[in-house]
């Protein structure tokens, strides 16, 4: 099968040694995402406005996979309040309503930067 590593650009992609995205065969996996632009977060102290940003980056990213938004099978989504369950959720919800993807919300104590509130995975299978 054949691999194809799909990278953003960032610096820290070649530092930690990790690819925003993985197309392998069928499947495209994509690495945990936040609502950084460059050297802005967007949405800052708005787990909603995060959320949403981060998953038309996903989006984006499995377009550059060939894939879309349908063929996503799973989400996992880490986020450092789970008090916003329901803004997130409904984020969340906008995008994938009638996909109705696997998804898990799990809270941590914190990610990277800490004006980041959610992080987010995605895990998509291109049908044939």
């Amino acid at each position: 099968m054949k691999r194809i590593n799909i990278n953003s650009g960032a610096p820290w992609e070649d530092i930690v040694g990790y690819s925003r995205a993985v197309k392998i065969g069928p499947y495209v996996e994509i690495s945990g995402t936040t609502a950084v632009d460059g050297e802005k977060i967007i949405g800052r102290g708005d787990s909603y406005l995060q959320c949403i940003h981060i998953l038309t980056k996903i989006k984006n990213v499995l377009e550059q996979a060939g894939s879309c938004l349908e063929d996503v099978v799973r989400t996992r989504l880490y986020v450092v309040n789970i008090e916003d369950w329901e803004k997130i959720g409904r984020a969340h919800g906008e995008f994938f309503s009638q996909i109705k993807p696997a998804a898990t919300m799990i809270e941590v104590s914190r990610l990277i930067h800490p004006d980041l509130l959610v992080e987010i995975e995605a895990t998509a299978v291109i049908k044939e």
